[in-house]
């Protein structure tokens, strides 16, 4: 089961805050799905995974809405 962690209307940097916040709850492993319509989301969700050494499993974009699969692996 993957969760969703709805950002849509949340302005930089407060996706990342949240993205970080929810990524601490969960286990090694897990999905996260992350959702923003902040275009400045494109470069920071990429390289907050690589920062953290999480993985950005697939980036969408579809109506405006940014789409993130995030996997947790530390």
């Amino acid at each position: 089961m993957v969760e969703v962690l709805d950002c849509k209307g949340m302005m930089c940097p407060m996706p990342i805050v949240q993205l970080a916040k929810k990524m601490r709850t969960m286990k090694v492993g897990d999905e996260l799905e992350l959702l923003s319509d902040d275009v400045g989301s494109r470069e920071d969700v990429p390289s907050w995974c690589q920062r953290t050494g999480n993985q950005l499993v697939e980036a969408k974009e579809s109506g405006g809405v940014f789409s993130y699969r995030i996997r947790k692996l530390k």
